[in-house]
């Protein structure tokens, strides 16, 4: 599926989480609690890539293949102690890109091309990527296929 042909989302999470998801396949994603909107409005075909948390970087993007469902079977870690999550609103998903550790995609270097980061000071970019889930537009999405897809071409799908 080419980029643009349903929504595309960036999913902001931690390294663990996933390499959580790694282990599984890719086969499965759960949002947080407050993300049940969102996550209903996903649709199969969607793509969703993989914002990770402290390295700063884009490790990889999958396609969904479901609609939302509700699913509190713990499988990711519970997060911070103070207000635990269970990632409860989740779609089955396929990988399409998968990148090694070393090939990630540091999103500093995408800062000056991605149409979404351009709302906040280019100092501040990380603030574009707070939250755990947002969509982009269409020449983003295909921006991150291109150099998620020239880091590993072996891995694009």
């Amino acid at each position: 599926m080419a980029a643009g042909a349903g929504k595309t989302w960036i999913l902001t999470g931690s390294l663990e989480n996933f390499e959580i998801n790694r282990e599984r396949g890719f086969d499965l994603l759960g949002f947080k609690e407050r993300r049940r909107r969102q996550a209903g409005e996903m649709e199969p075909g969607d793509e969703i890539f993989f914002y990770l948390t402290r390295v700063q970087a884009f490790g990889g993007a999958v396609r969904v293949c479901s609609e939302a469902f509700e699913d509190r079977t713990p499988i990711w870690p519970q997060g911070r102690k103070r207000s635990p999550e269970d990632y409860p609103w989740r779609v089955h998903t396929e990988p399409i890109i998968v990148l090694d550790e070393t090939e990630f995609v540091a999103a500093e270097e995408l800062v000056d091309e991605l149409e979404h980061v351009q709302r906040w000071p280019r100092e501040h970019w990380h603030l574009a990527f707070q939250g755990q889930l947002r969509t982009v537009g269409d020449e983003d999405a295909q921006l991150l296929h291109r150099r998620l897809g020239a880091a590993s071409p072996a891995r694009s799908a």
